[in-house]
């Protein structure tokens, strides 16, 4: 039976007065791809510093890798591969002597041979005397996750690991990730794209330091239970202005030759909709996670 990589219980962290993550439960089985979603402030970042024990938290226990989150912290840190939104390597050292660097600091045995192997695994090895500070965003974050999986952690967390760079690179990263994950290897990973969010076996929404749903992505998407229209034809722009703050409609938004529209009260979306379409057609559609996730973005806005 699998074990859970992560299993903790009521964290909570506050900054002063600001209550950043309050209460939160989160379990996370080992190998597997969780998605950690939420908007900016919602807690994400301060999570997984708790999680590596780089946080102590104010309140809550549990485990990570089976260590206690407090009294065995230090030993979290030895197990765990951490990629900070930021790069945070030297941007004067090559790629090579920035890995050996970080291989000495774990005092990994053979650290040159541990530092060529995966440099090899990451494509990096025709990069290996390239200062750092020269690489495009993309081979920066490969570096970067190269250098947090040369000690062959259990358990990896990224903090939007892709955050600025280019589709390709974006897959390529994840492709890495999923061959990782294959090895057994247990990811937690925040993002803000939604077709990463989709490559999770399961996503998590933080809200005001809170947990609000979790599940597949599937799962979070029926559950929400939003209902969305497309409209199609001329005059899309103009009805999209008209559409936003109408009864029952949460968003108005159009992609490519489609205005998509969507709410919870099917209704008095129809009744806006017929009274505003024109010669537009009209078309019921499945949600999909980005609806959701504007729509949960929505209500942490109302409430804040």
């Amino acid at each position: 039976m699998t074990g859970l990589a992560i299993d903790v219980r009521g964290l909570s962290k506050r900054f002063g007065t600001r209550q950043v993550v309050s209460g939160l439960d989160l379990q996370v089985p080992e190998g597997e791809i969780c998605g950690f979603l939420g908007g900016n402030g919602s807690g994400k970042t301060t999570t997984i510093r708790m999680l590596c024990g780089l946080l102590t938290p104010d309140a809550g226990s549990g485990t990570c890798l089976g260590l206690d989150i407090i009294r065995q912290s230090a030993d979290i840190r030895l197990q765990v591969g951490y990629m900070t939104q930021r790069f945070s390597f030297y941007g004067d050292l090559t790629v090579a002597e920035n890995l050996d660097f970080v291989a000495r600091l774990y005092q990994l045995p053979q650290h040159r041979k541990v530092v060529a192997d995966t440099m090899a695994r990451m494509a990096l090895s025709n990069r290996s005397d390239q200062l750092a500070g020269n690489l495009s965003g993309g081979w920066k974050q490969r570096m970067a996750l190269a250098a947090c999986v040369m000690h062959r952690p259990k358990l990896l967390l990224l903090d939007e690991p892709t955050a600025g760079v280019d589709a390709k690179a974006r897959r390529e990263f994840w492709d890495l990730i999923n061959d990782m994950a294959g090895e057994g290897m247990t990811v937690l990973v925040s993002t803000h794209y939604m077709d990463e969010a989709e490559r999770c076996k399961r996503v998590v929404y933080l809200s005001g330091g809170r947990l609000v749903v979790q599940g597949t992505a599937a799962d979070v998407v029926r559950d929400a239970a939003l209902v969305v229209f497309e409209l199609t034809g001329g005059g899309i722009d103009k009805i999209s202005k008209l559409l936003r703050g109408a009864p029952g409609v949460e968003s108005a938004t159009i992609f490519g030759q489609a205005l998509r529209v969507v709410g919870l009260d099917r209704t008095a979306m129809l009744g806006a909709i017929e009274r505003l379409k024109g010669d537009a057609g009209v078309e019921e559609v499945p949600a999909r996670l980005d609806d959701v996730f504007i729509h949960l973005l929505q209500d942490q806005e109302e409430a804040a």
